[in-house]
């Protein structure tokens, strides 16, 4: 089993490439002004036009209004839209309706209280994240959470993982969870926002070496 690979947060060409030839499935564009890994929606749709035809392209909102939602669809021409914010499942269901784009929800994850309350976007998104509960910023925190509490749930929605996943960690993650994907963000940076090509070819080989082991 290939386990998919999203490298979220790149800003620029050379970590695009260097996703592409450490064999991430996805990469992430962030559309938020607060975060340390935003990029305008001109910029976004840059790297979408440069990136390499392997790579799918996620762009990243959060808590974006219709007008700015349909702008994000029209410029970027993303294959997947994230929303990462507190959007609900009538909006996202919405979105999915009304655009031929793919659909995606992260949620942050406390308890399997919050993990039940997940199946209410089962026909409106597409794939849930399951992340780290949210702090100042809604992702890209660095911070992981209950792995365990994902053990023998019965995922009603695809799914993948994210939230303080790295090199070092991500097979462990993916042996506790049983993950079909998994997403990084800071786990493969330098400092915040700044992307290390050398973290990012190593989480992809970690990934690829444990799925050689199942």
């Amino acid at each position: 089993m290939k386990t998919k690979i999203k490298i979220c947060g790149l800003s620029d060409l050379a970590t695009v490439q260097a996703a592409a030839q450490a064999g991430a499935d996805y990469i992430g564009l962030v559309h938020f002004e607060k975060s340390p890994r935003h990029v305008s929606l001109e910029q976004a749709a840059a790297l979408r036009e440069a990136a390499p035809e392997s790579l799918k392209i996620v762009l990243l909102l959060v808590n974006a209004d219709p007008k700015l939602t349909g702008q994000a669809i029209n410029i970027v021409h993303p294959d997947v839209i994230q929303f990462h914010g507190s959007e609900t499942a009538e909006w996202i269901k919405l979105v999915r309706d009304q655009s031929e784009v793919e659909v995606w929800k992260a949620l942050g994850v406390k308890d399997k209280a919050t993990l039940a309350k997940s199946s209410r976007f089962e026909g409106a998104a597409h794939r849930l994240l399951f992340d780290a509960p949210a702090k100042a910023l809604p992702g890209g925190t660095g911070a992981t959470f209950d792995w365990s509490v994902l053990a023998g749930h019965n995922h009603q929605v695809p799914w993948g993982l994210a939230g303080g996943l790295d090199p070092e960690n991500v097979a462990q993650a993916i042996e506790a969870t049983g993950a079909p994907l998994v997403d990084v963000s800071s786990g493969v940076e330098s400092a915040p926002g700044v992307k290390d090509v050398d973290r990012i070819a190593a989480f992809c080989q970690a990934v690829r070496t444990y799925d050689k082991t199942r």
